[in-house]
């Protein structure tokens, strides 16, 4: 089956160590391995031949993008995080893509709401996504459910994903069993 793996939101913005989120996102992604445990899906992605692709939430510098009725990106925009061309926006080092992955740029939750995610997977006859990235119970859930909606088969790598706290990761994927299979970094085949 053919697999592209989506690394989703990893960016500066949240997961940085100096970057905003460290009392949040960096804290519970040490606490379980989230940065050493992407590193090896990446790798093992890489190695299988399998695509990578980024997805990154980001706006212009004007935020005219941003929907000024949510809570979650109304706080982004009164911060001035998620900034596209920004060193925010910009997908953590540890996890740097190369050339020939796929970039895909969203201003929602969902990977796939105005994007180019569809086209690329569609185009590039995608049947199975392998899923990682912050938050569990943000882009994961949405990418997860849409994708399942739209007929993908979805692994979700549990230890390559993070909530705002260990609660809101768990519960997550209480309810997202039901949609994806749910994997670990070592355990994965691409």
């Amino acid at each position: 089956m053919k697999t592209i793996l989506l690394v989703m939101d990893m960016i500066n913005d949240l997961v940085h160590p100096d970057g905003p989120n460290a009392k949040t996102y960096v804290a519970c992604g040490l606490a379980k391995g989230l940065y050493e445990n992407t590193v090896t899906a990446i790798a093992k992605a890489r190695a299988a031949g399998a695509a990578v692709g980024y997805v990154r939430v980001g706006f212009s510098q004007d935020y005219r993008e941003c929907p000024p009725a949510s809570p979650i990106f109304s706080r982004a925009r009164e911060a001035g995080l998620f900034k596209l061309g920004s060193w925010g926006t910009e997908v953590f080092s540890g996890f740097a893509p190369q050339a020939s992955d796929f970039d895909i740029i969203k201003h929602r939750v969902s990977p796939f709401y105005g994007t180019n995610l569809e086209p690329i997977l569609r185009a590039n006859a995608f049947q199975r996504l392998v899923l990682c990235g912050v938050s569990t119970n943000g882009v994961v859930q949405a990418a997860v459910r849409e994708g399942h909606d739209r007929d993908y088969a979805c692994t979700i790598l549990e230890d390559c994903c993070c909530g705002a706290t260990e609660e809101e990761h768990n519960f997550a994927l209480a309810g997202l069993r039901r949609y994806a299979e749910i994997s670990t970094s070592g355990s994965v085949s691409f």
